[in-house]
């Protein structure tokens, strides 16, 4: 099966400074990847480079065609994009948010159709936000916001999902919708790749791409016992994973003695 992403020769540098070096990478298509490692690991600059929204050397592939073939309305179409902090006119609606989703699969005119209306409808109704739908992103609690934007990168249906940080200032419960949603959207056959702080969460990933000081030390099943000991690893052997009625999860390493 042709991969949903690849990366070769990677390297990015922001200023001066050298973020990515060398690196090499085969995202699976239908799967849900997750990247992990400590701050400054190069995590979410090698997402953006994945997604094309960096100057940078090396080549990626997208669905096996290079990045740089596909016009900016194919690539919107299969790749789909979900940032930090992402800047968004606090004036539109929650109903118009979600609606940009539908823009790639909109004529010149930007034309709405009762399909980009039902799916909009569907994805707000999922993120628990449709009842939200007609108020203003800057009446929204940031949790409100961020589920609204979710909402708005599954309006898009590409067949490739990237999201960075998507579980900032969500509560626990929305947490676990969240995790749902991936496991449902890889059921579909769409590939999610994700950069997520929260160990325990990433645990429930299908492949984990293991990060340190812009190169990746690690990439490979979660299932594995080396991707685990990987993980330990690049935090300082500070957490330890261990197996807790059937699921991996993330602890605090007990100091000797």
């Amino acid at each position: 099966m042709t991969p949903a992403l690849q990366a070769s020769a990677l390297q990015v540098q922001l200023g001066a400074r050298p973020v990515l070096s060398e690196v090499n990478v085969s995202v699976a298509a239908g799967r849900w990847t997750c990247i992990v490692g400590p701050n400054g690991a190069g995590k979410s600059t090698l997402l953006k480079a994945l997604a094309g929204l960096l100057p940078m050397q090396g080549e990626v592939r997208l669905l096996g065609q290079p990045l740089g073939a596909a016009t900016p309305r194919e690539r919107a179409q299969r790749l789909a994009w979900m940032g930090q902090d992402e800047v968004v006119s606090d004036d539109l609606s929650v109903w118009e948010i979600a609606m940009l989703g539908r823009a790639p699969h909109q004529g010149w005119w930007g034309a709405v159709t009762v399909e980009d209306e039902q799916i909009v409808r569907s994805c707000l109704e999922t993120l628990q936000v449709w009842d939200l739908r007609h108020r203003n992103l800057h009446s929204l609690s940031n949790g409100e916001r961020q589920r609204v934007l979710l909402a708005r990168l599954l309006a898009v249906q590409a067949e490739v999902m990237l999201m960075d940080e998507p579980l900032t200032n969500l509560d626990p419960p929305h947490q676990v919708d969240w995790l749902r949603q991936v496991r449902a959207l890889v059921c579909q056959g769409r590939t999610v790749v994700s950069v997520l702080h929260e160990i325990g969460m990433a645990l429930h990933a299908d492949d984990v791409l293991v990060m340190r000081a812009g190169r990746v030390v690690h990439h490979g099943p979660c299932a594995e016992a080396a991707t685990r000991d990987a993980i330990e690893a690049v935090f300082d052997h500070r957490i330890r994973i261990d197996e807790l009625d059937g699921r991996w999860v993330s602890l605090p390493r007990e100091e000797a003695g």
